[in-house]
This record gives structure tokens, sequence and C-alpha cells, in this order.
């Protein structure tokens, strides 16, 4: 059973961070993908939508149908979908060569996290990073 990283791992991997690719982005304001991708962004992180339903920009960047489409290396994705979807992204984040997938809250799979941690990603799941970034980093 999944274990995640402790809160000085994923202080380390908050503060270490500088690319994070948002899976499931929506392009609505309303949507909890949104605000946090905005969090995010004005947290000083790069953003790099990741959504094959987007047609446009979404806060200021281009999306992109896959992480391993990503032209840079991204550090954490962040992924905004339903638990049975994520092993395709587990799989997505290691051939894009990820350090870390991070399942947002309510967001759990066995499957994907095992795949992950045996491709050297970091495995964080069903944790808000928002509420971890606040937390840890106090900004």
């Amino acid at each position: 059973m999944h274990e995640n990283p402790s809160r000085e791992e994923i202080r380390n991997l908050l503060e270490g961070a500088r690319n994070v690719a948002v899976v499931g982005l929506s392009e609505s304001p309303y949507r909890t993908s949104h605000a946090i991708a905005r969090f995010l962004q004005n947290a000083g992180y790069r953003i790099f939508p990741v959504n094959p339903n987007l047609k446009g920009p979404v806060l200021g960047e281009e999306p992109y149908a896959t992480v391993e489409e990503i032209p840079e290396r991204v550090d954490i994705v962040d992924v905004f979908r339903r638990s049975e979807l994520t092993p395709p992204v587990a799989r997505d984040a290691a051939v894009a060569g990820a350090r870390a997938i991070w399942l947002q809250l309510g967001v759990y799979n066995e499957e994907a996290a095992r795949y992950a941690g045996e491709h050297g990603l970091t495995v964080v799941m069903d944790r808000c990073i928002k509420v971890d970034h606040a937390a840890l980093l106090g900004r």
C-alpha cells in the first residue's frame, strides 16, 4: 500500500520544482483545477495545461494533449482526473521524465503509484498541492 512522502520530502519537492504540468486543467475559472493552477502561477511556478480538449491558451499558457509533448522538463505532474484514469497519466509522466506525480485530493490509485514509483517518480496521492504549499512553505 502506498505511503505518501514525509512533510520534509514534500517541502523539498515543492521548493525544488519550477515546472508543473496540470493534467485535467479546465478553462473554466470556476473549476478547482483552474483555481489551483492560477495559485501555482502566482506562487512562481510555470504551469503547463494538459488536456486534449483545450483549444487555446489557459492562464496564458498553450495546452498540450500529453505531458510527453511538453518541450521542457516537468518537475511535478499535478493530476485532476478520476482515480481510475490515472495509470495512463503515470506512464505519460514517467516517459516525459517528470520528477513527481501528485494526485489531487480525492484521487488515489495504487497501480498508478506503483508504476510511477518503479520508474523513479516521487508519488503524492490524495493531497491538495495548494494546501500543502501553504502549510509547508507559508506562501
